[in-house]
């Protein structure tokens, strides 16, 4: 189990089934249309899994994240803390301020986020930590979480930097410039799940 940020393909996101999100975009679009904005319509097929193809999105949250959350209150004002690590879903398209839905409960509402608001954010804390160029640029199945296990490790005994500080952190930062770039090439939501 355990929590996992995944990209989503039209037939999930429009479908009426128990683990669809179909509630989730017709709440959305709802708001959209009473903001005066254009309904999500344009949301890409799922495609076969090919590793390394950047068509898919599949991270999970694993590692603590109280560095990171100490990396965003000293580079990121509070709402823009909110704004790169408070979402449900993020869309791929502006959004001048956030959406606030009921997701999976009725009980609470969930943020759904644009990833153009997100992106600049997540890229501010990238260069904060001077993550490294070698860090996956896709994350098809868990690459990011494979790569910070292993790879990441090995390269920060010879490459130092901020980042080598807290492997938790940057793992954190990738994750989140990773989904925003994801969500803006792919044009697909990306959801918490």
């Amino acid at each position: 189990m355990g929590v996992y940020l995944v990209s989503v393909g039209a037939e999930e996101w429009f479908g009426d089934e128990e683990d669809g999100w179909g509630e989730v975009a017709s709440g959305l679009n709802a708001e959209l249309l009473r903001r005066g904005l254009p309904t999500y319509e344009d949301v890409p097929p799922e495609t076969d899994f090919a590793a390394g193809s950047g068509q898919a999105f599949e991270e999970k949250l694993t590692p603590s994240m109280t560095g990171f959350l100490a990396l965003c209150q000293t580079h990121l004002s509070r709402e823009e803390s909110e704004t790169l690590c408070g979402w449900t879903v993020l869309v791929p398209f502006s959004l001048p301020k956030e959406i606030w839905l009921p997701i999976e409960s009725t009980d609470y509402e969930s943020m759904v986020a644009g990833a153009p608001q997100v992106l600049p954010l997540a890229e501010k804390l990238a260069a904060a930590v001077d993550l490294p160029a070698e860090t996956p640029a896709t994350c098809d199945s868990l690459d990011l979480s494979g790569w910070f296990r292993h790879q990441a490790k090995e390269l920060a005994t010879t490459r130092t930097g901020p980042w080598t500080k807290d492997l938790d952190a940057a793992f954190y930062v990738a994750l989140f410039l990773r989904a925003a770039q994801h969500s803006i090439r792919r044009g697909c939501p990306i959801v918490c799940t």
